[in-house]
């Protein structure tokens, strides 16, 4: 062991806790945890006491009852509300009725505990709570929440919450006040730390996950780096490290006794820590608390950092329950007092995440886009930044005071998210002029916008005072009521294929025929099945029909593209009008946005004020207000010109189409809208609508937990279908390898798919690769697809809010390098994962740990189940992660992404999890059966 560190001893069973007398066995055995700095104050952190309270907090007459409910002791220490030796119970109620009548002070009463009690249940055994470096604040290692299994314990619940990730333990507990840190890097962030065990000495030594895998002189240590274990297992610190009550001890108890081959000093000596639990005592002193309650209170921290418990009774704090969305509305008022609220919520929880992404000391790299624009690209170092900044958000770059200073001068300017790559952000300026020259030194801001929300709040409005925005059935089925069907005398065409689109089976001529006849149509289109030829046919039909313009929108802007190119080759001619700030993205459809076209079609003066514009920067006012109204009247001119204009739903309420309205909507991707997003189009005049989906897939993306719960999740489109209007389903799926699409078809579609492909269609066409060309060693030749049963162990990822399995992602590299090996491209090959923490671990672990060259890696696409959802390819991984018995299996249980998880592959799908963990949920029980009866 290196000199600086100092061992902490913990007795081995068989010693007393009660004054260190020795017990009968093994008092001279002991182990002990190696670490860095073991025992000295960490930088920053004063080291607490545990005097007893003060006195005005002590029972009355004296009496030591009190005080030692405080006190650690070698009693039972049960929570489980009952007493192993029958007698405490009586005392305690003795207690209880005696401090009632002796004015005994609210146990309940923060300000008469310890500073080391949890903030949430008040327990204050010192082997059984720790601190949290970032935040000051004690927090025990029991759950302790009503109804709350799979929570965790309070201190891994707040480390979470809180985005902290430093752990002190206290001064009385068997290690002392050691802030957790790596041995080797000295790294604390404990979702990061593990230990290994010594192979000679009775030690464990605490490491990183980082440090274990990646420096190799560790592994002339004697040490089992291949028995790394993180210290946070079920979401609790290892009761060795901090106690946890016997209710919590169960699964920790199990493993760790499994372990007891090479460690059985570890599991012996720990088996006698955790059955030491606080006492019955303080357990029964011990606040219940709820799930929402914990939340809460960590939302009322970000403000008031010394806020209680008790806050949360403030009439200040108390918060209102949302109204709940409903499936029937009286009118459009009443709905618009329902959803308004709802998109309040949702707009401010997402303002306060976005304003709060910032990141100091940044480091810049500069260059020039295609058209001549300043890029900065960089690296939003943040937690969670990456799921939180998209293409086209606005990000602010400025120098710090020490970049200012090399600069001359401070600057900042503002720019958009022109792409995302491998965490890698791409900022396209809107100044000309910037400082290239730093490198670093910047401070990234995240700029919130409000547009999105706006113009939800005014479709709701408009609907509900404006009779002229929807027909009169719309409306009515909108809210629910019954309303007598109103059918439309279409002009039917003998041939319903549209020119240079392919011809359409039986299913779809049906939907197609089906929906020009009505007011309002549902069309589900399962996976493959061709919904985005469909709807362009369609709308080809529907332009013909002689009712004026048709509006096609989509929640996201690459399903507008996709479907503004299909309906651009029948001939139509198609306007796509995107926002401003996606107006320098290059794209498919560049020659159909307004954008371009404007410039195309302007006259002579426009050109000139354009051309100036690009030289000098900016125009005089005279030429500015010159320059937008020949804009203007450009862009109407193209517009009102169309046969078809796309645009996403947001988009749709630009104030360029004010004055349009629309007879003919059609909204791509409706079930990935909220319904107050759908309505945006809706409001421009529709008298025919059409929304295509579908709800056995992914619903739209909710980040405000409350908004969530109130029902925002659901779409316009659910809604309908839970109304009893019936979708037009799509029946034959042209994606997947026929044994692929068997158990999707009978699970979520009623066994309806009919396959548009055969075997022979989905055969693997390989190109001689790294290993010349072979076949992939299928369980069963002609069923590409199996499940590889994986016993790794689940670990929290090192932000602390998602998920990775090692072991998983070791046999994801084997599978992938073997079908590289094989000469399949990297671009045919998709893994998919729930869980962030899983994505970033793969994409790691194959660049680092791969045989074959990182850069073919990097090509293969590691990305979550939203992500792929609406796209393909021909091989698929699934990593299930979750593996633990007592904490559930997340996303894993939600139908839509095990749908979407397994109809992204054509040629092959294999799924890696645990069995036994995934089988105790039912619809997982029924994918596990289906791969056993096909062997």
């Amino acid at each position: 062991m290196s000199p600086k560190t100092e061992n902490h001893v913990i007795p081995q069973a068989g010693t007393s806790d009660a004054g260190g007398q020795p017990g009968t066995v093994g008092a001279d055995e002991e182990y002990s945890v190696a670490s860095q700095a073991v025992g000295n104050d960490a930088d920053g952190v004063e080291r607490t006491t545990t005097d007893p309270p003060d006195d005005d907090c002590a029972s009355g007459g004296g009496t030591s009852r009190t005080s030692s409910s405080y006190a650690s002791t070698g009693e039972d220490e049960d929570d489980d509300g009952e007493d192993d030796d029958g007698s405490e119970a009586e005392e305690e109620d003795a207690m209880s009725s005696d401090s009632e009548s002796s004015g005994h002070p609210d146990p309940y009463d923060e300000t008469c505990l310890p500073e080391y009690s949890c903030r949430y249940c008040g327990v204050h055994d010192p082997a059984t709570v720790a601190r949290c470096v970032e935040t000051k604040k004690w927090f025990c290692n029991g759950s302790g929440v009503k109804g709350g299994g799979g929570v965790g314990s309070h201190l891994v619940h707040h480390l979470v919450r809180g985005r902290c990730s430093q752990v002190q333990l206290h001064p009385e507990s068997p290690l002392g006040d050691t802030v957790l840190e790596c041995y080797n890097c000295g790294g604390k962030n404990c979702f990061m730390l593990g230990f290994v065990p010594a192979k000679a000495d009775s030690v464990v030594v605490l490491l990183c996950r980082v440090c274990v895998e990646t420096v190799p002189a560790l592994k002339d240590m004697d040490w089992e780096l291949a028995e790394w274990h993180p210290l946070i297992q079920d979401r609790k610190f290892l009761p060795w490290l901090v106690k946890v009550s016997k209710t919590d001890v169960g699964p920790i108890v199990e493993r760790l006794l499994r372990y007891a081959y090479f460690i059985p000093y570890l599991a012996f000596s720990t088996f006698r820590l955790i059955t030491q639990e606080p006492s019955d005592k303080l357990q029964l002193r011990a606040r219940d608390t709820t799930l929402a309650q914990l939340n809460k209170l960590e939302e009322l921290w970000k403000d008031e950092p010394e806020a209680r418990f008790s806050d949360l009774n403030r009439p200040d704090v108390v918060e209102e329950e949302m109204a709940p969305t409903l499936l029937q509305y009286e009118d459009g008022y009443h709905y618009q007092n329902v959803l308004a609220p709802l998109v309040k919520l949702e707009a401010d929880y997402d303002k306060s995440i976005k304003e709060s992404l910032t990141d100091e000391g940044v480091g810049v790299r500069w260059d020039k886009s295609l058209t001549g624009k300043n890029v900065g690209t960089f690296v939003f170092r943040r937690e969670a930044a990456e799921s939180r900044i998209m293409v086209g958000d606005e990000l602010r770059l400025r120098l710090g005071d020490g970049a200012s200073f090399l600069y001359g001068k401070p600057w900042e300017g503002v720019g958009y998210v022109k792409d995302i790559i491998d965490g890698e952000v791409e900022l396209e300026m809107r100044s000309s002029t910037v400082p290239d020259q730093i490198t670093e030194g910047y401070i990234v801001e995240c700029i919130w916008k409000s547009t999105s929300y706006d113009r939800m709040q005014n479709a709701l409005k408009t609907f509900a005072i404006d009779d002229t925005s929807v027909s009169g059935f719309i409306y009515h089925k909108l809210m629910g009521h019954i309303v007598e069907e109103q059918p439309i005398q279409a002009k039917l065409p003998k041939d319903y294929a549209a020119p240079r689109l392919p011809a359409l089976n039986e299913s779809q001529v049906q939907a197609v025929a089906t929906v020009l006849q009505r007011p309002l149509s549902l069309i589900q289109g399962p996976p493959g099945t061709g919904k985005t030829v469909t709807s362009a046919t369609l709308v080809y039909h529907l332009a013909r029909q002689g009712m004026g313009q048709v509006l096609v929108t989509a929640p996201s802007n690459i399903a507008v593209d996709q479907l503004t190119a299909k309906i651009a080759v029948t001939g139509l001619r198609v306007v796509r009008l995107a926002s401003k700030t996606r107006e320098n993205t290059i794209s498919d459809v560049d020659h159909l946005c307004l954008h371009v076209m404007v410039p195309l079609a302007a006259g002579d003066e426009f050109k000139k004020l354009q051309m100036l514009k690009d030289e000098i920067g900016d125009l005089s006012e005279k030429d500015a207000k010159k320059y937008r109204s020949l804009r203007s009247k450009t862009e109407r001119e193209i517009l009102q010109a169309a046969d078809v204009i796309c645009t996403t739903c947001v988009g749709a309420g630009d104030p360029r189409l004010k004055n349009f309205r629309f007879r003919q909507a059609l909204i791509d991707e409706a079930t990935q809208a909220v319904e107050a997003e759908a309505l945006i189009p809706i409001t421009l005049g529709a008298k025919q609508l059409i929304m295509v989906g579908d709800h056995c897939q992914l619903g739209p993306v909710v980040m405000c937990k409350a908004a969530a719960k109130a029902g925002l999740t659901q779409s316009l489109f659910e809604r309908l279908v839970l109304l009893g209007i019936r979708p037009i389903r799509l029946q034959v799926q042209y994606r997947m390898h026929p044994a692929l699409s068997e158990f999707p078809s009978n699970m979520f579609y009623e066994g309806s798919l009919q396959n548009g492909v055969t075997e022979a269609d989905r055969q693997l066409l390989t190109t001689p690769g790294f290993g010349g060309k072979e076949d992939f060693p299928w369980p069963v030749d002609n069923k590409p697809m199996f499940f590889y049963c994986i016993w790794g162990m689940e670990e929290i990822s090192a932000s602390g809010t998602s998920f990775l399995n090692r072991t998983e992602a070791s046999y994801v590299e084997k599978l992938v390098t073997h079908f590289l090996r094989m000469g399949v491209s990297p671009l045919q090959i998709g893994v998919i994962t729930p869980y962030d923490g899983q994505r970033k671990y793969v994409t790691d672990f194959m660049r680092r740990s791969g045989s074959l060259s990182a850069a073919t890696y990097d090509l293969i696409e590691v990305a979550s189940v939203d992500a792929f959802q609406g796209r393909e390819k021909d091989f698929i991984i699934v990593s299930c992660v979750r593996a633990s018995d007592s904490q559930g299996i997340g996303f894993l249980s939600d139908p839509r992404r095990l749908n979407v998880a397994l109809t992204r592959a054509r040629l092959g799908v294999m799924v890696l999890g645990n069995p036994k963990v995934l089988a105790k949920n039912p619809l997982w029980a029924a994918l596990l059966l289906h791969f056993k009866e096909n062997n």
